[in-house]
């Protein structure tokens, strides 16, 4: 049986001349979170309403849940729930309401529809709001609420598509929060897209990188940024001009710069050698007045692969 929940197989979509998704291939670990990262017009929309069954591609095909997208489509339907980029919710039914019609929809049995509702009720935790009319909720009580509505047929994955899009920052951060606890609390895969480096960093176990339809990066967002080995060390001493000549000199520093307030080194595992720059201090009488160690951030890692900051 195979490890993986997801696997595309050279998927591709066109649309007349226009490739939307190129020859991608992916493998999603079971229980884990993966992202999909990448700018407006990427391809990362497309890709899940391929997965999702919502398209269907022009070339290649997917496994979800161990069925084909193409040839069992049905089945990959009852495999998966989705939160759209877009929210679906009527604003004159209760957020109650469309957890009862969602089940029945998805054929959750009668006997234990209401288990179910309980369940995701206690999940989503919306108070007495679950009983109030849509059209009083908030951003952030509204995309959890589609969250819970996603879950109530008890599916393999959980495709989130953009979650967090248009939410204050304070809003983000609680539906991080959610997130996270529903993968500590559910047998369930989390696949989401995001255009959010924090969002991608703080949630997911791998990411794919995606651009122009093509993916162009895969790891986990801790080995993406080591894999730069452009870790940045400033010092601060009052043998500045002293210290920058004798630094300057080392074979670890890729690169020096000095301002005249401080210096600024780029090294390679900049944690393992700051020992070593504290020795050579020492020996050469030198105090260093303050040490400040900056690893990679996921945006140099997208500019890397892609050339461009991700908010272009």
């Amino acid at each position: 049986m195979s490890n993986y929940i997801i696997e595309t197989k050279e998927i591709t979509k066109y649309y007349d001349d226009f490739r939307a998704v190129n020859g991608v291939n992916l493998k999603v670990p079971k229980n884990s979170a993966y992202g999909i990262l990448g700018p407006n017009g990427a391809g990362k929309s497309t890709l899940i309403s391929m997965l999702c069954t919502i398209f269907s591609p022009t070339k290649g095909t997917a496994i979800v849940n161990g069925y084909d997208i193409v040839k069992e489509s049905h089945n990959v339907r009852k495999s998966v729930g989705i939160v759209f980029q877009n929210r679906a919710l009527d604003d004159v039914l209760t957020g109650r309401e469309h957890l009862e019609m969602h089940a029945a929809l998805y054929g959750v049995k009668k006997d234990v529809r209401q288990d179910r509702i309980d369940d995701i009720l206690e999940l989503i935790d919306l108070g007495d709001k679950i009983d109030e009319k849509v059209k009083n909720y908030s951003g952030g009580m509204k995309r959890k609420l589609e969250i819970g509505r996603g879950l109530i047929h008890h599916p393999k994955v959980l495709f989130l598509d953009e979650p967090t899009l248009g939410l204050d920052v304070p809003t983000r951060e609680n539906i991080w929060s959610y997130i996270k606890n529903l993968r500590n609390n559910i047998d369930i895969t989390i696949l989401l897209t995001t255009h959010y480096l924090e969002e991608a960093d703080s949630l997911c176990d791998e990411i794919a990188i995606i651009d122009h339809g093509e993916i162009v990066k895969t790891g986990s967002p801790s080995n993406l940024k080591d894999g730069l080995k452009i870790d940045t060390i400033i010092l601060k001493s009052l043998k500045n001009n002293q210290l920058k000549d004798i630094l300057q000199n080392q074979s670890f520093v890729n690169e020096l710069n000095y301002d005249g307030s401080e210096i600024r080194l780029s090294v390679d595992k900049g944690a393992k050698l700051i020992p070593e720059i504290v020795h050579i201090a020492e020996i050469n009488d030198i105090t260093i007045e303050s040490m400040e160690l900056k690893q990679p951030s996921l945006e140099e890692v997208f500019i890397k692969y892609t050339g461009y900051k991700i908010d272009r």
